[in-house]
């Protein structure tokens, strides 16, 4: 596969226009197809090649007897509607999401309902802006991932903050009580994931942008949810290089298929330990 397609490809796992545009109704595949450059078949093809990624995963982590009962455990009654918000580590279509989803439908299929709202690059301020799509879900459960694309550093690994932590912490606490405000719906906090620093620092693309990530800034995000009375999923714990995880990609900051499907674990995990 040429560098052209391997970006292609990339960019349709982790870009959902129709998520960044939805007042265009209709933003169809055959549209998506062409904004990528493809014609609809190309594009059926390669989303078909994700889906079949995310069945081969729930299916690897089926055959874990604690993942598989704490699937038959989760607190998800029939019908109930799920609701995931963040940026691309959750967009990606081989997201813990997509898993957890396929996770249900082959284990579980009972007609639980999930939607996936993230987008890639979403910060705590655009979540608050695009609160109303939220709550018109009308979620009964409703998994937050954010904070991540906050702390990308402007100009360097020494630069300012996207959206400074003070911020990120209103932001991330007005978004919760404005939206139970609206909504009946159980809160789970997702802590952002960490980074590989060293992978991130040799990335062309994020030298010639002025752009870094630190590890200590997603870990002084995740410190902001600690003491948060809704139930937490450690995801910075998970993905910390220092602890031996292998699960990023070459740009040290989104995750391997293999990342995601650990995330996904954890989340099943913690959410059984809730019924």
């Amino acid at each position: 596969m040429g560098v052209n397609a391997e970006l292609i490809e990339k960019l349709i796992r982790f870009q959902r226009p129709e998520r960044v545009l939805p007042y265009l109704d209709e933003l169809d595949d055959i549209r998506i197809a062409s904004l990528f450059g493809l014609d609809p078949a190309e594009y059926k093809r390669l989303r078909a090649g994700f889906d079949a990624q995310v069945h081969t995963a729930a299916t690897e982590l089926l055959a874990n007897p604690e993942v598989a009962d704490a699937v038959d455990r989760l607190p998800f009654e029939p019908g109930q509607h799920v609701v995931a918000i963040g940026g691309s580590t959750t967009a990606d279509r081989l997201s813990w999401f997509e898993i957890m989803r396929a996770l249900l439908a082959i284990r579980r299929p009972d007609g639980i309902r999930l939607s996936n709202l993230a987008v890639s690059g979403c910060t705590t301020t655009q979540a608050l802006a695009a609160l109303s799509t939220l709550t018109s879900q009308r979620p009964d459960w409703v998994l937050c991932h954010l904070g991540a694309n906050d702390a990308k550093r402007l100009g360097g690994i020494d630069g300012p903050r996207l959206v400074s932590l003070l911020e990120t912490n209103r932001n991330l606490l007005l978004l919760h009580d404005s939206a139970m405000r609206d909504i009946d719906a159980r809160w789970i906090w997702l802590t952002p994931a960490a980074v590989d620093e060293a992978k991130a620092a040799a990335v062309p693309h994020f030298q010639r942008a002025g752009i870094a990530w630190r590890t200590s800034d997603m870990a002084d995000a995740a410190g902001l949810l600690a003491d948060q009375p809704e139930p937490i999923v450690d995801v910075f714990a998970i993905t910390t290089p220092d602890s031996g995880f292998d699960g990023h990609l070459d740009d040290g900051v989104h995750l391997t298929g293999f990342g995601q499907q650990e995330i996904s674990a954890a989340v099943v995990v913690t959410l059984a330990q809730l019924s």
